[in-house]
Parts: C-alpha cells; structure tokens; sequence
C-alpha cells in the first residue's frame, strides 16, 4: 500500500496477497518449529535442535516453494539472469547471491533459535523494536530527514 497525499491509498492486490501469504506461512514456520523443536529436545535420542530444526523446515519450504517459483518466474528467468549477469559480471553476481543467501539463513536460524528460547511474542516485540532503530539509525547515519509519514510508522 501507498498512501499519496491528496490521492488516498494506493494497494497493490497482488502484492498484498502475497505479502499475506508469506505472513501467515511465517507464522506458522514460527509456532510449529517452537512446538517441534520443545517435542524433540526431550528426546535426545535425536538431534534435533532449534538449528536442525530449521534446516529441516527450510529443505521442507524449499521443495514446496519450487513449483511457485517455475510457474511465475521461469518464463522471464533467462532474461533477467542475462540481464544481471551483463551488467555485473558472473563471478560478482554468484558471490553476492551466495553471501546474501549464506547471511539470510544465519541471522533467520539465529532468531528462529531466540525464538525457541523466549517465546514468540517476546521476539516479536523485539523484532519490531530492532525496525525502528533501524529506521532512525539509518536516517541519522544517511543524513536524511525523516518526513512526517515516516515519523508517524515508527512512532505507532
């Protein structure tokens, strides 16, 4: 959603359903792998901690994330991978896909873990604590004003 001063709200439907799906499949990742991972550490006849437990959930999306991602993206891939690679390079674009992924999973495995330990509203107040100082320490590190809407989201 956009809001545009004088021309109200501008939703992007798609965007929104999508963004509702990758929400709810969040939420759900979180309450069954806090509820996994609690079954399974009490049997220590496996090794299934908060880490193994999400690498598996992560094999597990991964394979249920593929058919989407051939049916919207496959007709374009070829295009845009050309694209990219034209104007990056190969062995540049292979290295920042690969460190973007390698940190993604890290810091996700990290919060999946916190969230194990403390619970899942205990994250998430902090999680959306962590966004706003983001937001201010960017603006102040950037030098860039933040303007009356931007003020208003971190203040809420």
């Amino acid at each position: 959603a956009c809001v545009k001063e004088g021309k109200g709200v501008d939703i992007n439907v798609e965007a929104f359903l999508f963004a509702s799906m990758a929400n709810l499949a969040a939420a759900l990742k979180g309450k069954l792998g806090s509820s996994v991972t609690k079954a399974l550490k009490s049997d220590k006849t496996k090794n299934m901690d908060a880490a193994n437990v999400y690498a598996v959930m992560n094999i597990i999306s991964f394979i249920c994330t593929v058919p989407f991602v051939v049916f919207t993206e496959l007709p374009t891939l070829r295009q845009e991978w050309d694209h990219a690679v034209t104007a990056h390079g190969l062995n540049n674009l292979l290295f920042n896909i690969g460190v973007s992924g390698f940190c993604f999973y890290i810091y996700n495995e990290f919060a999946f873990a916190f969230t194990a330990n403390v619970g899942a509203v205990t994250s998430s107040v902090l999680n959306t604590a962590k966004r706003v100082i983001i937001i201010v320490a960017s603006s102040i590190v950037f030098q860039e004003v933040m303007e009356r809407n931007t003020i208003i989201g971190s203040a809420i």
